[in-house]
């Protein structure tokens, strides 16, 4: 295969974001991609009916809103984004629910008796999100450049990451909100993870919002793909790449990968301690997941509900906290934590008119093979009776299938590594670099480095940053919508493609 400067591998959201990158920097850049499309965990489809497209991956993108690197690559620009008055809502039994207003002072009122302390707890990290963002959205090993917003963040983790969290939030539906955000992490709850990832979106909620692209998530890996083909770059899809050695001559590989892969492809070209180190990177609990087609939207019981178009689900703290020990314990939830989104109330070119798709996450135990649609569609109709008679179709995918789908996502697991502090620390690897593996040249960028899981793009900034520092000496290039283009190429073998 011919040389080129740069060789990115996988296709999804990090390492197209390295490709950008590199490409902008004026390098020439070759993607490799093991699936027919691009997108890895930002795919959309047709997966039920014609005409009813679902993301099959992620589906809302408050990190995307607050990425440094979408920010500067005007990702807003390039596609259409629509932001619910309503970031989530959270529905309760006896028709009652916590709805979170991108108004924080809206949500505060609603919340009654805990609303100045839902306030005090979010709205200074709200006000703050582009420093939060830096925080968190990096290596927890660099030299923090907001101490104050950092010491702000860390004590609220402390807190709520602790059997500290009872003592703030008094009401049940309070706690029940702060809870399904925490739940994103998939794991034992209270732990300083789980309340760290509910801070940094909870915190989105009211800042910028819970943003959902028009068209769906494919939307945004095109807006990247694209750009990558405008300068110079090119993508080959149905590649796939088992050994370092099968890839052509460069001075720089991007890998959108595992650590476990990594091993795999590289092997004993790497030091015996840092295979050791990859070897002991812990991967977390899965999700298996639903897709439905509607005829109608989902009748919550609860009319605010009705408007939004993210839900957690699995009852009150108490609750939601026991399906998460189970899963955690690998056993499925009696009652589980099903996180859910019915974009069409937004956006409705994702269905035919006046019908609906509503995309359905719950946790279950790394590699399981169980279908998930009864369990889902019990914990919906718990909330919204006769939810069952709005289904036209459904398709499922095991915490296996899904692992089977995208290689990162091991036994299930989407963020591609447990959330747990030690691995928000040692994320593979304890290092101010973590990008940077001990081979020449060779650099890892997918969700299993800083700043972990997220449609966000800054793991493949951050490893394109220390490539082009490392191996070409060069600066993080402008990636504005009207910085000239040299003109793309794509060869007659290669193909860049949407679901």
């Amino acid at each position: 295969m011919t040389s080129v400067d740069a060789v990115v591998v996988g296709a999804g959201p990090n390492g197209l974001a390295a490709a950008v990158m590199l490409a902008r920097a004026g390098l020439s850049v070759h993607v490799f991609e093991k699936a027919p499309t691009i997108g890895g965990g930002a795919r959309t489809a047709q997966a039920t009916l014609v005409g009813y497209h679902h993301d099959i991956c992620s589906a809302v993108h408050p990190m995307a809103a607050g990425s440094p690197f979408f920010r500067a690559f005007e990702l807003d620009r390039r596609i259409e984004f629509v932001t619910p008055e309503i970031s989530y809502a959270h529905p309760l039994d006896g028709g009652r629910a916590g709805i979170a207003y991108r108004d924080i002072d809206r949500t505060a009122e609603a919340l009654g008796a805990d609303g100045s302390r839902w306030r005090g707890l979010f709205a200074p990290l709200a006000e703050r999100i582009d420093e939060v963002t830096d925080f968190t959205g990096s290596t927890l090993m660099r030299i923090p450049r907001h101490p104050a917003t950092v010491v702000r963040f860390g004590l609220r983790a402390l807190e709520q990451g602790t059997p500290a969290w009872a003592l703030r939030l008094r009401g049940d539906v309070a706690r029940a909100m702060l809870t399904g955000v925490n739940a994103h992490s998939i794991g034992r709850m209270p732990s300083m993870a789980t309340a760290g990832v509910g801070l940094v979106l909870g915190a989105h909620a009211h800042a910028r919002g819970w943003p959902i692209p028009v068209g769906g998530s494919q939307a945004i890996v095109d807006a990247m793909a694209d750009d990558i083909l405008a300068h110079g770059g090119t993508i080959t899809t149905d590649a796939e790449i088992d050994d370092l050695s099968a890839l052509p001559s460069a001075r720089a590989y991007v890998l959108d990968i595992t650590p476990r892969s990594l091993l795999r492809m590289a092997g004993s070209r790497l030091p015996a301690g840092y295979r050791r180190a990859l070897g002991r990177f812990r991967y977390g609990n899965a999700v298996a997941k639903v897709d439905f087609a509607l005829s109608d939207p989902v009748p919550w019981t609860h009319p605010e509900v009705r408007k939004a178009a993210t839900f957690h689900l699995g009852g009150d703290r108490a609750e939601l906290a026991a399906g998460e020990r189970a899963v955690a314990a690998g056993r499925h939830a009696e009652s589980p934590y099903v996180l859910a989104s019915q974009p069409t109330i937004v956006d409705p070119t994702r269905a035919p008119s006046g019908r609906h798709v509503l995309w359905a996450y719950t946790h279950v135990p790394s590699g399981s093979t169980v279908d998930p649609t009864e369990s889902v569609a019990r914990q919906i109709e718990r909330f919204a009776p006769g939810f069952r008679d709005t289904v036209l179709a459904s398709q499922a995918v095991s915490a296996a299938e899904l692992a089977d789908y995208n290689p990162n996502y091991i036994g299930g697991d989407i963020s591609a590594g447990a959330v747990t502090l030690p691995q928000l620390l040692r994320r593979p690897v304890l290092s101010p670099d973590p990008w940077r593996t001990p081979i020449k040249g060779v650099y890892l960028c997918s969700s299993s480095t800083p700043p972990g899981t997220g449609v966000h793009g800054m793991a493949g900034y951050h490893a394109a940053r220390s490539a082009l520092r490392h191996e070409f000496g060069l600066a993080v290039p402008p990636l504005g919508v009207d910085d000239a283009a040299d003109g793309g190429a794509i060869g007659a073998d290669d193909s860049v493609a949407a679901d």
